[in-house]
């Protein structure tokens, strides 16, 4: 995926329009991290508004959009309204071609209009869950997730969940590194789940809660090693019941979830930086076997082990 384009179709929002340019659209060079051939589009290269009251020139016309691997719809009111002919021709071959689409925000309601949710799993944020589910209701609406990610389309919840979204699609398409390289640099979570609650209290550990960021700390020291949830509230002084509230309150998922994603993330950094067999990076990840990772990675990764080394190892 080398070509990304933001189409703007009406007023938008300059917050997620920021987002897909800062993920997309700026020099990482410095970083080790390839750029993309990036550029925002609009019907006619138009100029377009955003909803703060400044003004965008020089866009790119629409076939700059039709030639991109991946193409971003930001939230660009009114939601009401059908994108533009052309705008829905654009995303409706993009997506029969097996190219990338990915709304944020009500930016979700455009493919909606577009028909792309049809017996699509999606998301959109909470406050308009029921009247997007009243204007489709054919889509497969998780009104909890964060993002969803059907068959190239992808879709994601409020506001700051765009750059959830977007460091996902690049763990998927350029690996863990690169998303997490990114992540660093815009001081954002290296990976929240697409199924992590959108009511979550503190996405990310707050910095007052010193008891479960220290323990956060501790456990990522030990991911080769066994844990309980017993365990775990002992060290943190606290209840199970509690320290299980509590660590829901700050991450937004179990701990067997948390670790098991943390697990998987060191796998997949093993898997690219390293020529060490399955077998002992399975040890080195806590894992009991071999069989165990492959098992839990082709699950939640959607491959195998050796299928992700073979296209983001960089060893060979």
């Amino acid at each position: 995926m080398d070509r990304v384009a933001v189409v703007v179709d009406g007023v938008v929002s300059p917050f997620e329009l920021g987002v897909a340019c800062e993920v997309f659209g700026t020099d990482r060079s410095a970083d080790g991290i390839a750029g993309w051939n990036f550029a925002v589009c609009s019907p006619g290269g138009r100029p377009a508004r955003g909803w703060s009251g400044f003004g965008l020139t020089d866009l790119a016309d629409l076939d700059v959009a039709a030639a991109a691997d991946l193409i971003i719809l930001p939230t660009c009111v009114d939601r009401t309204q059908a994108p533009s002919p052309a705008v829905a021709e654009l995303i409706t071959s993009a997506a029969g071609e097996g190219r990338l689409v990915a709304a944020f925000c009500s930016g979700v309601f455009m493919l909606g209009h577009a028909g792309l949710l049809d017996g699509r799993g999606c998301t959109v944020h909470w406050v308009y869950e029921a009247e997007f589910r009243q204007r489709f209701p054919r889509a497969l609406v998780d009104p909890s997730a964060l993002y969803v990610e059907d068959s190239g389309v992808f879709t994601s919840a409020g506001t700051v969940a765009a750059v959830d979204l977007c460091l996902h699609i690049v763990r998927r398409t350029r690996g863990l590194r690169a998303a997490t390289v990114l992540a660093r640099r815009m001081v954002a979570p290296p990976h929240r789940e697409g199924g992590q609650a959108q009511f979550v209290e503190t996405p990310v550990p707050a910095a007052e809660d010193d008891v479960l960021a220290e323990l956060l700390e501790w456990i990522e020291r030990r991911l080769d090693q066994p844990v309980t949830v017993a365990e775990l509230a002992r060290r943190a002084g606290l209840g199970e019941r509690t320290f299980l509230r509590r660590f829901a309150a700050g991450t937004g998922t179990t701990p067997h979830r948390w670790l098991t994603q943390r697990r998987l993330d060191r796998a997949q950094r093993m898997l690219e930086e390293t020529e060490l067999g399955v077998d002992e990076i399975a040890v080195a990840c806590g894992y009991g076997s071999a069989a165990a990772l492959r098992h839990q990675f082709t699950r939640l990764r959607g491959t195998s082990p050796s299928a992700y080394r073979k296209a983001f190892g960089s060893t060979g």
